[in-house]
């Protein structure tokens, strides 16, 4: 199979020379966060480090992490490297407590995001004659706009479906003859349940590859999806922090994801002890912007445990590998490709009148994420009359709702009958198999 690159230059570069470009642009980097970011600075004047200590990548341990505690305490602007009147644009994520991720763009950072997600599309079998049905979300979430703009860059016809309205998709993936689908696996699945039940085949399709990413997804999903949909489904990786979609992303030989190592630098480190892990092993997946001028982040921990592989690729592509995420270091779940996390729950029940005992039950029924929270009533709030709690679980569920971005099916249940282990009740049961 004759292989495509975007920019087959950096694409296919000898290891020697990513890595010397690395170093050039990480000594850059510091000296331009160190001057422009004062909370970053003050980091760095804490652990002792100056930009001139920081001589190459062999030296980037010696800089001070970023979390996302970090970017909470810094919104909105404690980040921004860059005059606002230089910033073309924000995305954003959800944030633990309302309090959001929002990452600041220049037109600079947007062409370089965009040309991440144009190595994706072409790495999948993208080219200018292609129809790419952008499926993902637009707006705040990164998911459609980078894609989409990917999809320019590789001069495709570029469909901005957004999400849902399935009616709509299968008709213009069908009269448009749409042949790369790109949204999360599980609206993925869904679709070729939805075809299917049309009375399609995939021959009755044009769509020959998809792009998903946003959500946790497994092998056996990844062949379901092919074929239902008749497709190669190519893996995609990326972050809001760091700029969404395209950081990595999957080639034909779909064994990882090949990370843009020109704009990001990756690290492996103990989550337990921050130190550095050598090639192979499992640990947590820490980036550098190697390049982002508005909203650069050095050393940022994901908190996805994963493994980076340098094993030489079919593809040709000499970009370092990343496995696919194989779980989290914090309690954070990814639900219908909306990030959650129990505190967010908790600030709605205590801001309701509940105390924060509940569960989270999460599972996935013909390939979509179902969502359960069962909560326990006070003793002052506990009725028999089903009127009355279906009225409260409605009102909950809406507050839920507000505060995640998706909306959960709440169980109200009388006191004290969540099981408790040690005193406490087991918060997360997640029936989902996601590696």
């Amino acid at each position: 199979m004759e292989q495509n690159y975007y920019q087959k230059e950096i694409e296919t570069m000898p290891v020697e020379d990513i890595k010397r470009l690395q170093s050039e642009k990480l000594v850059a980097q510091v000296k331009h966060v160190y001057e422009n970011v004062e909370y970053y600075r003050r980091l760095m004047d804490e652990k002792g480090v100056k930009p001139e200590d920081i001589k190459g990548i062999e030296d980037l341990h010696k800089l001070p992490f970023l979390s996302k505690s970090d970017l909470r305490d810094a919104y909105p602007y404690g980040l921004l490297a860059k005059p606002l009147s230089e910033c073309v644009r924000i995305q954003s994520t959800s944030g633990t407590t309302g309090r959001r991720v929002v990452a600041f763009y220049t037109q600079h950072d947007i062409d370089l995001w965009e040309d991440c997600c144009a190595r994706a599309i072409v790495a999948a079998g993208g080219t200018k004659d292609d129809v790419c049905q952008v499926a993902y979300g637009y707006g705040l979430f990164t998911g459609g706009a980078g894609l989409n703009g990917g999809s320019h860059k590789v001069g495709c016809l570029t469909l901005p479906m957004s999400s849902g309205n399935t009616e709509r998709q299968i008709q213009f993936m069908t009269d448009l003859g749409a042949t790369i689908l790109c949204c999360t696996p599980s609206y993925a699945a869904y679709l070729g349940e939805s075809l299917k039940e049309k009375g399609c085949t995939p021959d009755s399709i044009p769509l020959k590859a998809g792009i998903f990413g946003a959500e946790p997804w497994t092998e056996e999903m990844r062949k379901n999806i092919e074929e239902t949909l008749g497709i190669k489904a190519y893996d995609i990786y990326g972050l809001t922090e760091t700029s969404g979609p395209g950081v990595a992303f999957e080639c034909c030989e779909q064994t990882g994801m090949h990370i843009n190592e020109d704009h990001f630098l990756a690290e492996i480190i103990d989550p337990e002890t921050g130190e550095v892990l050598p090639e192979g092993e499992k640990g947590e997946l820490v980036f550098t912007s190697l390049d982002k001028e508005a909203f650069p982040l050095l050393r940022y921990r994901t908190r996805d445990i994963c493994v980076l592989s340098r094993k030489k690729c079919s593809c040709g592509r000499t970009l370092v590998k990343m496995a696919k995420p194989m779980g989290r270091t914090d309690d954070m779940m990814i639900i219908r490709g909306v990030n959650v996390f129990p505190s967010q729950i908790e600030t709605v029940l205590l801001n309701e009148g509940y105390q924060p005992n509940y569960q989270i039950i999460v599972d996935r029924v013909n390939n979509n994420d179902t969502f359960d929270i069962n909560v326990e009533m006070n003793p002052e709030q506990f009725t028999d009359k089903v009127s009355e709690i279906l009225s409260m679980e409605r009102k909950l569920g809406e507050a839920m709702k507000t505060m995640l971005g998706i909306n959960p099916k709440i169980h109200l249940v009388a006191p004290k009958t969540i099981a408790r282990s040690e005193g406490k009740a087991v918060r997360i049961i997640d029936k989902r198999k996601l590696i």
